[in-house]
């Protein structure tokens, strides 16, 4: 679940010489694929757990670029839509689910290590293209995988609501922040994009009333017919104005 690449291989059981203790980050990682909503997840096959990808914090590490670093380990992705978006800190966070994690590896730390202990968890979400990722695993997991977000099992901890904010988050600000430039591949119909905001939503949008929206708000232009058999039939293809 958390990771000391940027000093390489470094021993679990001396993450309190590097990195700040009882503050981590998680992180809800969103793709789209085959019109359905996508969340990276991290399997724990020996204790049937799953957690969202997090990581510590080095001393001397900024937050952010804690995130971007964590992302990056897990996805293999530089500059990536990254939001923060809620701190999590009930102390709730403090369960078994760390200790039952490590006696799965075969890690017995003390009673009084601070990984058994509560947690601070700063929580961000990203957008990716899942077809551009290569999800990696952690020291402490055995997968990494990306999970349709309707089949999303239960998660250690306070992660299933995790993403719930985050999602609650991502659709209050959906045009705001043109969060769709980073799910979209480069061309696309006004179909796909339209799948793309229902899915998010969580609802049926009216086609008329979307397309007139999107051509509204001028972030779109048309590219061309989209081959798919008559010509009179073919969709057109569009492109966001602004792409990084």
């Amino acid at each position: 679940m958390k990771n000391a690449s940027k000093k390489g291989n470094v021993d679990i059981l001396d993450f309190d010489k590097y990195f700040l203790q009882h503050i981590a980050i998680d992180t809800v990682i969103l793709g789209f694929r085959e019109a359905k909503m996508m969340v990276l997840l991290l399997q724990y096959k020996n204790t049937k757990g799953y957690a969202l990808p997090g990581g510590f914090i080095f001393k001397n590490e900024n937050i952010n670029d804690a995130a971007r670093r964590i992302l990056k380990d897990r996805t293999g992705l530089d500059n990536i839509y990254l939001e923060q978006f809620y701190t999590f800190g009930d102390t709730s966070r403090q369960d078994k689910s760390m200790q039952q994690i490590l006696k799965a590896r075969g890690i017995k730390p003390p009673k009084d290590h601070f990984l058994l202990d509560r947690f601070i968890s700063i929580g961000y979400y990203a957008l990716v293209n899942c077809a551009h990722t290569s999800p990696t695993k952690d020291a402490l997991s055995d997968d990494c995988k990306w999970v349709d977000i309707k089949k999303i099992p239960q998660l250690i901890q306070d992660h299933n609501k995790m993403i719930e904010r985050a999602l609650h988050c991502l659709r209050k600000d959906l045009d705001q922040k043109l969060i769709a430039l980073n799910l979209m591949p480069e061309t696309f119909t006004m179909n796909e994009l339209q799948t793309l905001y229902e899915t998010i939503q969580g609802k049926k949008i009216r086609r008329t009333s979307f397309q007139r929206k999107i051509i509204n708000m001028d972030i779109v232009t048309m590219v061309k017919k989209k081959m798919t058999g008559a010509a009179n039939k073919a969709p057109y293809l569009y492109k966001f104005k602004l792409r990084k």
